[in-house]
């Protein structure tokens, strides 16, 4: 068959999925002149070009608007190959939003003259493992060319889906689908055995699509169904890699153990140690920055003792390459590295203003509780808005264009952490965690000072499985073999001990439910799991709320441009840097690569009062850079709103039956207070911006009204996350046992246990201002101030 050239495109029905994502497919049809199936088809633009990632069609039976389909004949049209000893490879997400996590993923590829398929499955944002349901894959023709491959199959099971107890479903009688699509270019290995081949980012595009159903029925669906009858043949056996190989555990004994390197763990493990205690840390991912033995680096600085996480102009690396940095066990983005998300993060490091302990904390942590443990944080990583050796901010164009509209229209401009309680009709340049041009933050700090100690011991790729103990009493963890070369079996802790969860606001709620701590019905899961035959007993679970009071900051974003905006791409600077920036960076630790990607800044604060009376405060984060799926203009900038403290809203995370985590109620959007505040933000900074000349609206579109605009995009994680999540483990003084909301007390001892303790992000009971390292870090300082203060 001859590879189609020519889509006819007709009007999207669903034109609201033209933003935050959902990607703008031209719809139309296709009649595969072999088989005579007649295909819906989508096109990413307007046409099938060169350009255009590929073409999806499906077809689907007869009854499929009036009863619900649970297969359907596709067609994949135009993915690419470019290199055929590393081919690049085509995806589909059939998920309730077209999302990558926890939902059914198909990915196909060609290698000598056969086009192969794989289903496959992600709990996390790296390369996804084997789906091991029940989908089937037929094909009824393939063709391949030189540079590009075409497969018409059926799918079977593919409307529905279970891994390991985690289920999902689309229904096509509702006449409209929302999938997701992916290619990338190249680098798959291992073409010709689907169970084991693996594949690279989506570099050739990435994205979700509404698909109006209407027009993809026929009634001839069961004949031509008929005609898929070709498995190809593989050159494997078995269904992935082996098991993981460890080493039994040292036998030594521990005053603490914290679980978790990151903005909670390290800080509190080297206040620990300072005391006198003996400490380990153990840290799951491996190590980040090159102080620490990491490794993963561009070429370019190669022969250097820096790695990607050193080098702030690469910290949008992540998002192109999360391979072995994500984590694997939770849908939402999160870095298992040493460091954690201050490895990984742009780096923003805000000293928080007075009103977030105030009116986010109970008694105890209060703002004049926490001065002092906010000082010693900022003595120690005192940040800067002008990171490169030199002292100059470069490429600041994006920065003059908005400040210029923001003074002139009242706002009042700040120096961020000089005046952190100005949050109100505020701007500021962007203040970071680095120092002498590299990522500063508790790597830097917290973790040299307890290295340097003789009772303190880290180790990386390392898991934990749970707390041992017996009623409430912790008297150690056990390990789980995740990663080649990291330890097995039990570690103890003395008999004045204790163990502190620092995993993140996921991480941690796991643990806690492994450890039978949580809502009865999410220790029933664990239960029905492969710890079952190992979990502590039914009559020892801690009946807490854990994972209730999930909480992130709503992201909305905006899209204008102005000719004075000059792109900067960060992304090429992975592989092939400007020479003259790359070798300023090498030799002097100056210009542009000194600054985290993608050109942040400046930062704008505000407060809005909707009807409900309560105050929202907002944090507009301004960079330089579009979306090519909405503008492909080099001018562009993106203002992201942060929906901050006073947020109303609140979610929920749960545990699979896998034994990862997930986000089954997202927190965003369920209060109308929130809506209106967000509207309203939008509204004031816009006719804050509006003063200055050769500004173009691109979002919200300007032929409709930001109510429009807000009421027409998705409200999902995947949408409008801002990955800065919180709340799962909530401190407070209404023990969650007898009714109440807190899983930790004033101390953050888990309630019911005798030493077991949380201290991360996931104990904040609201929404921060900003970014929230800064003030993960303060609470890990006035946290090992009260567990040391307890113990004594």
């Amino acid at each position: 068959m001859k590879l189609l050239s020519r889509v006819g495109a007709t009007a999207l029905a669903a034109s609201l999925y033209l933003q935050h994502g959902i990607a703008q497919m031209a719809d139309g049809t296709y009649t595969d002149q072999t088989s005579g199936i007649k295909f819906k088809t989508w096109t990413q633009g307007t046409e099938a070009t060169e350009a255009s990632p590929f073409t999806f069609g499906l077809a689907l039976p007869g009854d499929a608007l009036t009863k619900n389909a649970n297969e359907y004949l596709g067609i994949l049209v135009r993915c690419k190959i470019e290199d055929a000893a590393a081919p690049g490879w085509c995806g589909l997400s059939h998920g309730q939003a077209g999302q990558m996590t926890n939902a059914l993923l198909l990915v196909a590829w060609a290698s000598e003259g056969t086009v192969y398929t794989s289903f496959r499955w992600a709990t996390g944002y790296t390369l996804p493992g084997l789906y091991t349901g029940d989908a089937k894959l037929t094909q009824v023709s393939s063709n391949v060319t030189d540079t590009h491959f075409e497969l018409i199959y059926r799918c079977q099971n593919c409307f529905s889906w279970n891994q390991d107890g985690t289920s999902g479903s689309v229904e096509t009688t509702q006449g409209f689908l929302v999938l997701g699509h992916a290619a990338g270019s190249s680098g798959l290995e291992n073409p010709t055995c689907p169970d084991r081949a693996t594949f690279g980012f989506h570099d050739a595009g990435f994205g979700q699509w509404g698909a109006p159903l209407e027009g993809a029925t026929s009634e001839s669906y069961a004949e031509w169904a008929q005609l898929a009858t070709t498995t190809p043949e593989t050159d494997c056996e078995g269904t992935g890699p082996g098991d993981a190989e460890c080493t039994p555990a040292p036998e030594k004994v521990y005053d603490y153990i914290v679980v978790g390197g990151g903005a909670g763990g390290i800080p509190v493990a080297d206040k620990l140690s300072a005391a006198g205690h003996s400490v380990l840390l153990i840290e799951k991912g491996p190590p980040s920055s090159g102080r620490w033995g990491g490794t993963m680096k561009p070429k370019w600085l190669e022969g250097t003792n820096l790695t990607r996480f050193d080098v702030p102009g690469l910290c949008n690396q992540i998002w192109v390459d999360s391979a072995g940095i994500a984590c694997t066990d939770t849908d939402q983005m999160a870095g298992c590295v040493l460091g954690g998300g201050t490895a990984v993060n742009a780096g923003l490091w805000w000293k928080p203003p007075a009103s977030d302990w105030d009116y986010n904390f109970p008694a105890g942590w209060k703002s004049k509780d926490v001065e002092a443990a906010a000082n010693r944080v900022f003595d120690r990583i005192p940040g800067t808005f002008k990171p490169s050796a030199d002292g100059v901010l470069y490429r600041r164009e994006g920065f003059d264009v908005l400040s210029s509209g923001l003074r002139k229209s009242g706002y009042k401009e700040v120096v961020a952490n000089q005046s952190p309680n100005e949050k109100n009709g505020a701007f500021a340049h962007t203040h970071f965690m680095f120092r002498y041009g590299e990522r500063d933050g508790p790597l830097a700090t917290y973790l040299v000072s307890a290295n340097n100690r003789d009772n303190f011991d880290l180790w990386t790729g390392s898991a934990v499985r749970r707390a041992i103990r017996t009623g409430g009493k912790v008297t150690g963890v056990e390990l789980e073999c995740l990663r080649d070369g990291g330890y097995s079996g039990e570690v103890k802790i003395s008999a004045k001990g204790g163990v502190i969860f620092s995993a993140g606001t996921f991480g941690s709620a796991k643990l806690l439910m492994r450890s039978g701590i949580g809502p009865r019905d999410q220790l029933e899961i664990v239960a029905g799991s492969k710890d079952g035959e190992t979990f502590i007993s039914r009559d020892q679970w801690i009946d807490l709320p854990v994972g209730s009071n999930l909480i992130d900051h709503l992201n909305t974003d905006l899209i204008l441009t102005h000719p004075d905006v000059v792109f900067y791409d960060f992304y090429e600077a992975w592989t092939a840097p400007n020479e003259g920036d790359k070798e300023r960076y090498l030799n002097n630790r100056t210009g542009i690569l000194t600054q985290a990607a993608p050109n942040i800044g400046p930062m704008v604060w505000e407060e809005v009062t909707p009807s409900d009376g309560i105050p929202r405060q907002f944090q507009w984060t301004a960079r330089v850079e579009g979306d090519g799926r909405i503008t492909d203009s080099p001018h562009a900038m993106t203002l992201s709103q942060y929906l901050g403290r006073g947020v109303v809203s609140r979610g929920r995370m749960t545990i699979t039956p896998g034994l990862a985590t997930a986000v089954s109620e997202h927190p965003y959007l369920h209060n109308a207070g929130d809506k209106e505040a967000v509207i309203a933000g939008i509204k004031k900074l816009q006719a804050a911006l509006n003063v200055i000349p050769n500004i173009t609206w691109v979002l919200p579109p300007p032929t409709g009204t930001v109510e429009d605009y807000v009421n027409g995009l998705p409200v999902s994680p995947s949408a409008r996350r801002s990955n800065h999540w919180m709340g799962t483990a909530k401190l407070g003084t209404d023990d969650g046992r007898e009714g109440g909301t807190a899983v930790v007390d004033l101390d953050t001892k888990v309630y019911g246990t005798d030493n077991l303790f949380v201290v991360d992000a996931s104990i904040f009971p609201g929404m921060s201002t900003g970014n929230p390292s800064g003030m993960i870090v303060i609470a890990a300082e006035k946290a090992a101030e009260r567990i040391l203060a307890l113990k004594a």
